[in-house]
């Protein structure tokens, strides 16, 4: 498939790895009204457009939390993005050091902070779910800042954990979810042999580092459920602080 346009990975996508992972990535929770919404709001935002005016000398430089960046953007959290290429978080931590621009490695993510943060020669932004195990908060804060982490991007808008009903359909969770899985493997050979045999281990790093074991796809879903605080408030930030 030829990449044209940004909108050209989304259909790459979906054809490269298997139905479990891309709706994964792809979908949101429950019937998906605010997905769409987010999608219509961001479409409908206009760049203001100026003639007549020197555009020889261009620059998209900024500075945020005391980084320079080549322009404002970064690169957002996705959990488990090492399922969707070989060590998936560190190729986009490698893409984004190369364009100057910050990666933000997920708390939910296949390779463990140390991994990442070894790979490139900027610091990582690293996302925190404010969560019931304190414990894993501890610990996983006290390895990022060994790692050299300086900006922590808290997730704070899931004190409950969404129903996705795309992931039960697709093979991430429900019945014989596993069984599924592993079919949906045997029908992208690339990506079976890419990440399913070159990418493992595919557990998530830094919950498996805390855990003292391996931490599966099972049970990171069962994990999360358990750990999502509803009464997260402004005193957790203090407690972080």
């Amino acid at each position: 498939m030829i990449i044209s346009a940004s909108t050209d990975y989304r259909q790459a996508a979906k054809r490269r790895i298997p139905p479990f992972l891309f709706h994964y990535a792809d979908g949101g929770a429950y019937a998906e009204h605010t997905l769409r919404r987010n999608v219509e709001d961001l479409a409908d935002i206009a760049l203001r457009q100026r003639v007549l005016k020197d555009m020889s000398h261009l620059s998209l430089e900024t500075e945020l939390f005391g980084e320079s960046m080549a322009m404002p953007v970064a690169l957002a959290p996705v959990g488990l993005a090492g399922m969707y290429a070989r060590r998936g978080e560190v190729q986009a931590a490698r893409a984004a050091a190369g364009k100057g621009i910050p990666f933000t490695l997920s708390t939910v993510s296949v390779c463990p902070i140390n991994e990442v943060a070894s790979a490139i020669d900027r610091p990582l932004w690293f996302q925190l779910y404010v969560l019931k195990d304190r414990g894993f908060m501890k610990h996983v804060l006290e390895r990022a800042k060994a790692a050299g982490v300086k900006t922590l991007i808290f997730t704070v808008d899931m004190p409950v954990p969404g129903a996705r009903y795309r992931d039960a359909h697709a093979g991430m969770s429900g019945k014989h979810a596993a069984t599924r899985r592993m079919l949906q493997a045997m029908t992208h050979p690339f990506w079976a042999w890419d990440v399913g045999l070159h990418g493992r281990p595919h557990d998530l790093g830094n919950v498996s580092d805390y855990r003292g074991q391996p931490t599966g796809l099972e049970d990171y879903i069962a994990w999360l459920g358990n750990n999502f605080d509803p009464a997260i408030s402004w005193k957790d930030l203090e407690w972080i602080r």
